[in-house]
């Protein structure tokens, strides 16, 4: 079985694996650059950043893979995303990927730049409207992802609804961690898929160690789906502070600097999200992919693409 050709926009990354963009500063430059360099589409989580950091986190990535596709994943929902996407834009990111809710407007900003705009959708109607809208791509991102989640459908079950909906390339997102569940997908009319959980466990991941052990000490029944301030549910794993949260004791936020354009408030999710990134890990929130107990190692992106190559070749 060969690797289907992925084309966004201008760009056709040699293989067509998408580094899901974890915001909160679990998607930097170093996981992106690395990404890049060994052949797939690498992802700056700019969701949590300001300008000037995502700025310096381009530039970095850049130096890190000159000849790579870099592109940003920023949330509809965050109060500066015309900001950050216009800073990213201005310094000549490759690709845009979009979620948690749906703007108009960054499609035209695509398209007076030349950046191609991915829409992460969750349904056929979506999917239809983002590629009516210009969107040069859409990853169908199903119940088994991690984070924000949009749809309680499997990816198994949208993934061919969204390929019979639309032209554009369909990149599938959900539970993927190894070579065989890409060609799980590619058979069932993905161009490509997306793979975050997966990355988290590289080298050159910046999470801390504490996060990436809790990580390989998971088991199935430790994932668990928490409701976001955002407005949508999560995906993370059981914890203190998840047990809080169940308990109606979460903590309320202190120092409110109005991230999110809309907010419950039962609790700071850039706060729980930065703790947890950050090693402690008692207070925060660990948002992963329902599979992550199916990842036993940490390893550096490059032999983390040779083993998916290999797998995908032996499926």
């Amino acid at each position: 079985m060969k690797f289907p050709t992925l084309t966004i926009g201008r760009f056709t990354p040699k293989y067509p694996i998408i580094q899901g963009g974890m915001a909160v500063r679990v998607s930097t430059a170093p996981l992106a650059g690395a990404v890049a360099k060994a052949g797939g589409i690498g992802v700056i989580g700019a969701t949590g950043m300001d300008a000037d950091e995502l700025r310096s986190e381009i530039r970095q990535a850049r130096e890190i893979a000159p000849n790579g596709i870099i592109g940003i994943n920023i949330m509809y929902a965050a109060r500066e995303f015309a900001k950050l996407v216009r800073t990213a834009i201005e310094e000549k990111i490759d690709m845009i990927f979009t979620g948690a809710g749906f703007s108009r407007d960054i499609f035209g900003w695509g398209k007076e730049n030349n950046v191609p705009i991915v829409s992460i959708v969750s349904s056929a109607k979506l999917a239809k409207l983002a590629e009516k809208l210009g969107a040069s791509a859409v990853v169908a991102e199903g119940t088994e992802a991690g984070g924000h989640l949009g749809t309680d459908r499997s990816i198994k079950d949208i993934l061919p609804e969204i390929r019979a909906a639309v032209k554009i390339p369909v990149i599938a997102a959900g539970g993927i961690t190894d070579g065989r569940a890409i060609a799980e997908m590619i058979r069932l009319g993905a161009d490509g898929v997306q793979m975050a959980t997966r990355f988290v466990m590289s080298l050159e991941c910046a999470v801390s160690e504490g996060f990436k052990k809790l990580y390989l000490k998971s088991k199935p029944e430790d994932v668990v789906t928490i409701q976001s301030p955002v407005g949508l549910p999560g995906r993370a794993l059981k914890n203190s502070f998840v047990a809080r949260l169940f308990g109606g004791n979460a903590p309320e936020p202190e120092h409110c600097q109005g991230c999110l354009k809309h907010c419950s408030h039962s609790f700071c999710i850039m706060d729980a999200l930065m703790n947890s990134r950050n090693g402690n890990l008692e207070e925060g929130l660990v948002f992963c992919g329902q599979n992550v107990h199916k990842i036993n190692d940490i390893l550096p992106v490059r032999t983390i693409f040779d083993r998916l190559i290999a797998e995908f070749a032996e499926a």
